[in-house]
């Protein structure tokens, strides 16, 4: 009777956590016991039970193929990430050999026609840059207090929105700007105080939230300094 209880006692300590430390203080548990493991059977949700052996293969082929997915994506990201430096690397040398700001606002607009978009716009906050008279770009100029509503709706605590916008926000940003479906900004300095850059497209679902914006980011960092040239910080 003792015998039995005791057996008993031992059932129902045996459980998951059990099983895995005796396995691991055991390693040669399955080598000891082949025969038996290569006719044990486990649950299949189709076939309704496979061997141990199959569904260990099984998994193992299934990591093999999460593997080779992870391999492609990174080999993708390396070279989009190589495509985007290149583009970048060309744009810089390209905006850095104007000899004007207007010139330079002009081969900007050109880059972003290229890529099908309906253009490209920088404005400056006003207590930032000297752009009053005689500056021929007072338009660059935007207050930071008619801004600071627009920024608080779309920017939140990030630097860069994709989205649409509506009639007075594009009114404030791109006055002479015309069927503009989306837009993508950011904001240029590291508290997002010098100024917006603006790429605009006809398309509305052309710039949406979750869209990658490290070209973006790139750029944005980059144009004060080239604005610099030309333009007297306040």
């Amino acid at each position: 009777m003792k015998n039995i209880e005791e057996q008993a006692d031992n059932t129902l300590l045996l459980d998951d956590q059990a099983v895995n430390l005796y396995l691991q203080q055991n390693p040669d548990f399955f080598i000891r016991n082949a025969r038996q493991v290569e006719q044990m059977a486990v649950p299949h949700p189709v076939r309704g039970s496979v061997s141990l052996v199959e569904w260990h293969m099984a998994r193992q082929r299934n990591h093999i193929q999460r593997l080779e997915e992870e391999i492609t994506l990174l080999m993708e990201q390396a070279s989009a990430n190589h495509e985007l430096f290149d583009r970048l690397l060309a744009l810089q040398g390209h905006l850095a050999a104007a000899g004007s700001l207007q010139d330079m606002l002009n081969r900007l607009q050109r880059w972003a026609r290229d890529l099908g978009l309906a253009g490209a716009n920088l404005r400056l906050f006003a207590d930032q840059w000297r752009l009053g008279a005689p500056s021929e770009f007072v338009q660059l100029g935007l207050s930071r207090q008619a801004f600071e509503p627009l920024r608080i709706q779309r920017f939140g605590q990030q630097h860069h929105f994709l989205g649409s916008l509506n009639g007075p926000e594009l009114l404030l940003l791109l006055p002479q700007a015309k069927a503009i479906g989306s837009v993508a900004m950011s904001l240029m300095g590291e508290r997002g105080e010098l100024g917006v850059l603006i790429f605009s497209s006809r398309d509305s679902q052309h710039y949406q939230a979750g869209m990658g914006t490290l070209l973006l980011q790139h750029l944005a960092q980059m144009m004060p300094e080239l604005l610099l040239r030309w333009v007297e910080r306040a």
